[in-house]
């Protein structure tokens, strides 16, 4: 009897430490997993260091910021110039992130002149020379009143509006097809930099209009290079993305804008 019940009373001692470690194994798991998955409420970065290849165009670009912004909180003078371990501070106000975007004016067309043709004959003077008009080749100021269509295919994605992920639209076509400047500009980035976006050009039209095309096979263009309206650019590629296509976007102060509304209807 006695070693039957000593034999009875293992087991249950047995049984119920069993029990004690799977309930705590199972409390313990349970309050982890809650804890890791909880993460910070504000997850955007405050500080870039510039790497080699990029631009105050392509860091703005990145962080849907201003580059105008960007270059006046970081002291960056109008050449808009950084250069490879630079920190550039991303704390701009959260009124520059493109959460809230602003609204460009749609373009207009150009109107025809109204001023009366005097019929008297021009008297130019002599001795003064004319002005010389001034070289804007770097400084595009006018905002583009044409844009043209970067390339010939069909749309496989449409922008999302609401901060959604596709801030601009995806073209379908063939490899080495060619891509063209959607506007007259001058090329401030090229190079394959930033994540998801492959070989990538970004043009400066204004002061305010920044277009891109991305995921190409070859760029034929390089920074500081004047484009104009239709010139051909890049060519159509993969880098980056799962198919051939071209993603284009339009950027109006740091805020990406739906293509369609200022490209021409097909």
């Amino acid at each position: 009897m006695i070693k039957c019940t000593y034999r009875v009373f293992g087991i249950m001692i047995t049984v119920s430490m069993l029990g004690l470690l799977v309930s705590a194994c199972s409390s313990g798991g349970s309050r982890a997993n809650v804890t890791d998955l909880i993460s910070p409420e504000d997850q955007r970065l405050k500080f870039h260091i510039v790497a080699k290849g990029e631009t105050l165009y392509s860091i703005a670009w990145r962080y849907n910021l201003d580059y105008k912004v960007l270059a006046r909180m970081n002291g960056v003078g109008s050449s808009y110039k950084i250069y490879p371990g630079q920190t550039i501070s991303l704390l701009v106000g959260a009124s520059n992130v493109a959460s809230n975007p602003a609204v460009p004016p749609a373009p207009k067309p150009a109107r025809p002149s109204t001023k009366p043709v005097s019929s008297s004959p021009v008297i130019r003077s002599i001795k003064t020379p004319p002005v010389a008009p001034k070289d804007t080749k770097k400084t595009p100021s006018k905002n583009p009143e044409k844009w043209q269509w970067p390339s010939q295919g069909k749309i496989i994605a449409t922008f999302s509006s609401n901060g959604g992920l596709n801030k601009g639209i995806d073209i379908k076509g063939k490899l080495g097809e060619p891509v063209y400047s959607s506007a007259a500009g001058i090329v401030v980035y090229s190079g394959s930099g930033l994540r998801g976006y492959g070989k990538l050009l970004i043009v400066k039209h204004s002061d305010k209009y920044l277009s891109a095309y991305a995921h190409n096979h070859r760029l034929l263009v390089k920074d500081g290079d004047q484009v104009t309206t239709g010139e051909k650019i890049a060519e159509m590629g993969s880098t980056g993305t799962d198919g051939v296509k071209l993603h284009f976007e339009i950027r109006y102060d740091g805020n990406p804008v739906d293509p369609l509304r200022f490209l021409p209807r097909i």
